[in-house]
């Protein structure tokens, strides 16, 4: 009975309320909200959101998993520390023998006792104290912080700051007098006191960085600890305190929440926590500066290669035998550097060094010989020899089949070609100018023929309407219709087809005439139904 009531659903209705869920899960699709207006988690289970039957729950929510019936008498404030409420002037019957009160009694009394109480006196007669009762709930109960005060930490920090600016403004005191004695032994007559390194010492000592605390009590590196995990209160190993307690801890670098990640199981920070701070001042920048440098890099690089390796066939494997997969990795290291030097020495050996001593010719680096070469006003060679154009080493100017251009000089319709018969084919033999004129034919003969086309499709042929009969031929031009005749028989049509869509409006003794004349079908050709009209849905 812990099931909710759910409605009836069809088959496309559940697939689409399970094709949504998965879409809520997969975050394609908003979450559903509850009555409340809050989101619902849509990986909880159904069992768990739907609520029972009885209590009439429309729609999936967590509200009957709370605790929805909540006691107005809980509360959450606390006492009023040190009120009194009233004062009175003499002593009270029921009041504490001791000082006057009548909260409480002499037992329970936190006065100073009294030789003679005020009962006896009559006088210093206390005030009565503000007596308070609370009815707490479940948190209340267990919080430790329920009447805290924050405004009364101001006293400790007050208390710090004055003990710091004391022992500030005594180093400060020891410095002046340690410099007054120095000032006054070079003053002095006689011989010259040198410093001893002792009061060097001493000076060195006297400027204690004012973060600093003592010695004695900045740290424990050296103290050795027993772990103690066991029941019986064993130790189960030793450890050492390996942190400066100077140093802030890594997750109090930057308290954003949108900050680096710190993973407290690892105690594992591995991006930067102050990634905009200044570099030079920063000392911690993250684990992965640690993963990515030393020695982690190079067993980093280790590990790659054995992968490697072993998906080429080579038997290695880093766990089983990593003292065989070190020493294949130091060998290709060897191997590779040799391989890289041995093509860096063939390189320069061909094409030279240009960061070597070597000086180059100035002739080669400015382009200038002592040949003497004269020309014309037409530029023909007077004097001299013709420079000679330097050759590369692959043929130029070779024409194959019968062609006066290379492959590539004539480009038109982003197409290359011969330019001396404008064919785009390549190794096509050449035709010369009649091929040339053979092509603009072609193409002034293919621009015609498509504009012919294109003119006679924008006429369309006249097709003849004709006016077919029901009986599927053509209808005779002496046909006449009694216009009576056919409304009623368009009624009876009406009728017809009525009967055909519910059969329960069929009597029993049912008399067809067979009898069609042409008024019934005029009537059935106009009631029929055209599968290729478009707007035969919204017929009838």
């Amino acid at each position: 009975m812990a099931t909710a009531s759910v409605a009836f659903k069809s088959r496309e209705d559940h697939r689409k309320q399970l094709e949504l869920e998965e879409a809520r899960k997969a975050g394609l699709a908003p979450a559903e909200l509850d009555e409340d207006g809050k989101e619902i988690n849509p990986h909880i289970p159904q069992y768990m959101s739907s609520a029972p039957w009885y209590l009439n729950a429309d729609k999936p929510s967590l509200k009957h998993q709370r605790k929805w019936k909540s006691d107005p008498n809980y509360t959450k404030s606390w006492y009023d520390r040190g009120a009194k409420i009233y004062q009175a002037d003499k002593y009270r019957k029921g009041a504490c023998q001791n000082c006057g009160a009548m909260t409480h009694d002499a037992k329970a009394c936190m006065e100073r006792p009294q030789k003679k109480g005020a009962k006896w006196t009559n006088m210093h007669i206390a005030p009565d104290e503000k007596v308070e009762s609370f009815q707490l709930d479940y948190d209340g109960k267990r919080d430790r912080w329920n009447g805290y005060d924050a405004s009364t930490y101001a006293r400790v920090i007050e208390r710090y700051e004055a003990r710091d600016e004391a022992r500030r403004k005594f180093l400060k005191e020891q410095q002046l007098k340690k410099l007054e004695e120095k000032n006054g032994n070079q003053d002095g007559e006689g011989p010259e006191v040198e410093i001893s390194d002792e009061e060097d010492d001493d000076e060195d000592a006297l400027k204690v960085d004012e973060a600093m605390v003592d010695e004695s009590k900045q740290m424990d590196f050296a103290k050795v600890e027993k772990r103690v995990r066991t029941t019986g209160g064993g130790s189960t190993g030793t450890v050492r305190n390996l942190r400066i307690r100077e140093d802030t801890a890594k997750y109090l670098l930057n308290l954003d929440v949108n900050s680096a990640h710190y993973d407290p199981k690892t105690r594992s920070m591995r991006e930067d926590p102050l990634p905009d701070a200044d570099p030079n001042e920063k000392f911690y920048i993250g684990d992965n500066q640690n993963r990515m440098s030393g020695q982690a890099l190079e067993f980093k690089q280790l590990n790659v290669h054995a992968w490697e390796s072993f998906e080429k066939g080579q038997d290695i494997h880093m766990q089983a035998a990593p003292s065989q997969a070190e020493l294949l990795f130091k060998n290709f290291k060897v191997i590779k550097d040799k391989l890289k030097t041995k093509t860096k020495d063939t390189i320069m050996e061909k094409y030279g060094n240009a960061a070597s001593g070597e000086e180059i010719p100035v002739e080669l680096l400015m382009g200038q010989s002592e040949r003497q070469v004269e020309y014309d006003r037409a530029g023909r060679l007077i004097k001299g020899m013709e420079t000679s154009l330097p050759k590369s080493k692959y043929e130029e100017d070779v024409y194959i089949n019968n062609h006066t251009s290379v492959w590539g000089s004539w480009w038109k319709d982003h197409q290359w070609g011969y330019r001396c018969c404008k064919q785009t084919i390549r190794n096509s033999y050449c035709t010369g100018t009649a091929g040339i004129e053979a092509a603009e034919a072609a193409t002034e003969l293919m621009k015609a023929n498509i504009a012919r086309k294109a003119a006679s499709e924008d006429k369309p042929a006249l097709v003849e309407e004709k006016n077919l009969a029901t009986w599927g031929t053509d209808v005779p031009e002496d046909l006449v219709l009694d216009q009576k005749l056919l409304n009623e028989a368009l009624k009876k049509e009406d009728e017809r087809r009525r009967e055909e869509r519910d059969e329960r409006k069929r009597k029993y003794n049912v008399k067809y005439n067979d009898e069609v004349t042409a008024e019934d079908m005029e009537a059935y050709r106009m009631k029929r139904t055209h599968h290729d009209d478009p707007m035969k849905d919204f017929l009838n």
